[in-house]
């Protein structure tokens, strides 16, 4: 959770006298590193690790104490708020679905490995995200890191605006009348930063007249589990709101 340096941050810019409840507090990259310079370890002054806080477990001992998150808002600039970051993923209580693949064939390759991306690729593959969806028209468009363009939101009443921000999705697909964005976990999840689903959802909507669409998706045992959100103010960066969910257990037919 890194707490020294934090720490360290914390007291070379007197932020502990900051009113949270009025603004953010803004803070560069070289900021941080000028705070962070006599630790030795990279993961005790490393920017990128620093400010990596995607669960709310992931926060410094000051964060959790005075209810704070981080969220980039330019290219090596963040800002330390007050408020809800985070969104807790919730347990699909309902027993899983069998789901039979519309492959007809057997796929060797996606049993190779244990990563996020191709579980993602094998419940694409096998319709699996198009039943969820009910929308056969999807397809693969959009994958990798880019930025954002100029975009203004809420956390708290306190307007937030962020600029040329990385944003990555572990896949988009767009259909005759939708762009769906998936963030991808392999294990367990309770919470995650809402603004992984946020920004994306931000980007996209900017350069498309379609609906967006955010999805949380999970691969744990053999078990493939998906949940929907929608933001209802896209000015809201609280707004998410869960609109369905389901588990599902892949069936091959050829088996």
């Amino acid at each position: 959770m890194n707490d020294n340096s934090w720490k360290a941050i914390f007291d070379k810019y007197k932020i502990y006298k900051h009113d949270f409840d009025k603004k953010p507090f803004v803070i560069s990259a070289e900021q941080i590193k000028q705070a962070t310079a006599h630790f030795k370890k990279t993961n005790e002054k490393e920017v990128r690790i620093l400010a990596k806080q995607d669960s709310r477990e992931d926060r410094p001992q000051i964060f959790i104490d005075k209810n704070l998150f981080i969220l980039p808002i330019r290219n090596g600039e963040y800002i330390i708020i007050k408020g809800e970051g985070y969104l807790d993923i919730p347990i699909i209580e309902k027993s899983a679905k069998v789901y039979n693949s519309k492959l007809d064939f057997i796929l060797d390759t996606s049993k190779v490995g244990n990563s996020e991306m191709q579980h993602l690729d094998f419940a694409y593959a096998s319709s699996l995200i198009r039943t969820f969806l009910e929308d056969q028209s999807l397809v693969l468009t959009i994958r990798g890191r880019k930025y954002t363009p100029k975009f203004s939101f809420t956390v708290r009443n306190q307007l937030i605006t962020a600029e040329g921000v990385q944003t990555e999705v572990d896949a988009g697909y767009e259909g005759i009348n939708q762009v769906v964005l998936i963030e991808a976990k392999n294990s367990q999840t309770q919470n995650t930063i809402i603004r992984q689903l946020f920004y994306p959802f931000r980007q996209w909507s900017h350069f498309t007249s379609k609906t967006v669409k955010t999805l949380f998706f999970e691969k744990r045992s053999n078990f493939y589990s998906l949940w929907q959100y929608e933001f209802k103010d896209i000015n809201d960066y609280n707004s998410i709101n869960l609109t369905k969910s389901c588990r599902y257990e892949i069936i091959d037919n050829k088996l």
